[in-house]
């Protein structure tokens, strides 16, 4: 078995949105709370991000810039982007994964970023249909 003893818990559900707080508003209805709100710059614009919790469910909402927006907004289905599995260490499950022949989405793995109070680090790979799963750790 994979990632035995790393492997905690599901962390989120990932959801591309086309107007974050509208998005918000509406999970909100359902009882799911804010728990952070972050804009991150990029070079093509600003990604808004809104994580909510309701009970033991995440979501993350993401809003992206420009023309990756638009395709989003064009989409019929489709707007769940990946779900991530929390780990207790993301270089321990990546070395692990690696050396079982999964590759990572990204071409840095595992990545940082500052988003949550102390960061996260994450990394993804394909499963056989082609879905996303994230493998992150909340710092």
């Amino acid at each position: 078995m994979l990632l035995k003893d790393n492997l905690l818990d599901s962390q989120h559900l990932a959801f591309f949105v086309t107007d974050a707080d509208r998005s918000v508003k509406f999970y909100e209805q359902f009882g799911f709370e804010v728990i952070l709100h972050k804009d991150v710059p990029m070079d093509a614009g600003t990604v808004r991000l809104r994580f909510m919790k309701f009970n033991h469910l995440t979501l993350e909402l993401v809003e992206l810039p420009g023309d990756a927006k638009k395709e989003i907004a064009a989409r019929g289905d489709g707007h769940i982007d990946h779900i991530a599995l929390d780990v207790k260490d993301v270089d321990k499950a990546y070395a692990e994964l690696t050396a079982a022949g999964f590759k990572a989405l990204e071409p840095e793995a595992p990545v940082f970023l500052s988003i949550w109070e102390k960061g996260t680090k994450y990394f993804t790979v394909r499963g056989p249909d082609g879905e996303k799963v994230e493998f992150s750790q909340i710092m």
